[in-house]
């Protein structure tokens, strides 16, 4: 993996469906220490029933979701403390509210091929997310781009080789 070194306080992991938000971000929390929050807690629960019954969510839908998200990073930001946070954060302007224009809060975003993220999702057990809701997920996603302080990574190896390649650029 190339690229420059990145000195987040706070990390989003974020990314569609089964691109292996919680297991990297678990992993960074194991190795790091740093509080971990996993995003989809955080969903109310008109989110959750609307998922599990595979009905895609709308801007609406997610704003109190990314707002309490938004809170649980500034609560880090505020007491100067390091956190990992998982958030699909699929549209540029959900990152814009999540991030709060804080310089310490930085995006990992896990890049997946659909044909992966569609097996993972397909032997995903425990999950209120259908895998039937990945098409939608993906037509929403705003890959990250310019003037986004965001660390890309090709996430199709294992959860160790992912963690291992994110570890590299991370200057912790």
């Amino acid at each position: 993996m190339t690229g420059p070194m990145v000195r987040p306080r706070i990390l989003v992991v974020m990314g569609v469906s089964g691109s292996g938000k919680s297991s990297v971000a678990s992993g960074l929390h194991d190795t790091l220490g740093w509080k971990f929050q996993e995003g989809d807690e955080l969903h109310p629960p008109a989110n959750v029933e609307k998922m599990r019954n595979g009905i895609p969510l709308d801007d609406a839908d997610r704003a109190p979701w990314l707002a309490v998200c938004a809170g649980w990073i500034r609560a880090r930001h505020d007491k100067h403390e390091p956190g990992i946070l998982t958030c699909s954060a699929l549209k540029r302007s959900y990152r814009e509210v999540l991030s709060q224009g804080l310089d310490d809060v930085w995006f990992l975003y896990l890049k997946v091929p659909e044909a992966v993220l569609k097996d993972r999702l397909d032997r995903r057990t425990h999950h209120y997310m259908p895998s039937s809701l990945l098409p939608t997920q993906l037509r929403t996603l705003e890959e990250p781009g310019e003037g986004e302080q965001v660390m890309v990574v090709v996430a199709e190896d294992t959860v160790a080789g992912t963690l291992k390649d994110v570890l590299a650029r991370l200057d912790v």
